[in-house]
């Protein structure tokens, strides 16, 4: 056998693992008593304080998006930035479902499936990123000022920014909580929003996985846009919903190739970005991204768009739940994904970033 063998090989076996121990957690996750089972055992000491804790996260880099082909910047219409493994000592850290940005890319709000926020700065070395700092948690509380998981709303997964406003998506429960964010910070008290019925009906655990909130000079401006994991229609579309604004009211994302939707946001030039995956036993794990005009949803439309970017186990990708955007000191539309881990030691915590190349 040559070294180039070897090292295909090596690889073959290197992708072959990564689909058994990610699928291994990916099901986990799925299944919707092992998932709360996993929920229940959240030790609420982790957060002995509605304080934030400061805590340590550490960073290794990513030096190759393609494992294939570790020379390649450019999948799609997505080119490779950096990317880093995040682990930490402290055991309320993983499970990222939602990140958002500074305009700079710098200061981020995230939250994890265990009722927590997580913020701090990302660290650049130029255009590569090098490490976290400033990370801190706290539990995310509830009008009376206590965490919310006591209430048993453990399974945060999406996270919009309207202004100050800060609106977390709960699964299971099927609730939106708003949070003044801009003035108390992750001390604010979350209070539950006005839903539509439909959306408190969405399945046990593919519920609201991604919240957009729609700022002024957008068309659907004021409106919360609220997208379903798997809710599907009786087409087997998946179920979204336009939440106050002019024109509330139910939509559908069209559903191909069997992906969920695991979040979405919205771009400067009016484009909705919906980050996807998929899994099976026979093709492993899957991620998207589809680009859908703003402009389409309306109540009761089925909408669609192209893909722009697709990866595989092929690549260093793990259960990618967040995305957010910002633009960098030459004006390129950068794009950041997270992964949930779900707190399993079979997969990663990945922080991935990318050019948005527009030919």
């Amino acid at each position: 056998m040559t070294t180039g063998d070897g090292g295909a090989a090596a690889g073959r076996l290197l992708s072959r693992r990564r689909v058994v121990a990610l699928a291994a957690g990916l099901a986990f996750a799925a299944h919707p008593a092992l998932a709360q089972s996993q929920a229940q055992r959240f030790d609420p000491e982790e957060f002995s304080t509605p304080a934030p804790q400061r805590i340590e996260v550490r960073a290794r880099p990513i030096e190759s998006f393609d494992l294939r082909d570790r020379a390649g910047r450019r999948f799609g219409a997505l080119q490779f930035r950096s990317g880093l493994v995040l682990t930490s000592p402290f055991r309320g850290f993983g499970g990222l479902s939602g990140l958002k940005l500074d305009p700079k890319g710098e200061r981020f709000v995230a939250i994890n499936d265990r009722g927590a926020w997580i913020t701090g700065r990302i660290v650049y070395s130029g255009a590569e990123m090098t490490g976290l700092a400033d990370v801190e948690a706290a539990p995310l509380l509830g009008p009376d000022g206590q965490p919310l998981t006591r209430r048993k709303w453990y399974d945060s997964e999406s996270l919009a920014f309207d202004g100050g406003t800060a609106y977390v998506g709960f699964e299971r429960v099927n609730q939106i909580v708003k949070f003044d964010f801009g003035r108390d910070g992750v001390r604010a008290l979350g209070q539950p929003i006005a839903v539509p019925p439909a959306l408190r009906k969405l399945p046990n655990n593919k519920g609201i996985e991604s919240l957009v909130a729609v700022p002024k000079g957008q068309p659907l401006a004021g409106t919360l846009i609220a997208i379903s994991e798997r809710g599907l229609d009786a087409d087997r579309n998946v179920i979204g919903f336009l939440i106050g604004g002019k024109t509330p009211g139910q939509f559908a994302v069209r559903r191909t190739e069997d992906f969920d939707i695991s979040d979405a946001m919205l771009l400067p030039s009016g484009q909705l970005l919906i980050l996807e995956r998929k899994f099976s036993w026979i093709h492993g794990v899957h991620i998207r991204i589809r680009r859908i005009a703003l402009s389409t949803l309306t109540p009761g439309a089925i909408v669609d768009g192209p893909a722009l970017f697709n990866a595989d186990l092929g690549h260093e990708i793990d259960n990618m739940e967040g995305i957010d955007a910002h633009l960098d000191a030459s004006g390129a539309t950068v794009l950041t994904l997270v992964s949930d881990d779900n707190f399993s030691m079979l997969q990663r915590t990945l922080l991935l970033q990318f050019t948005l190349v527009e030919d």
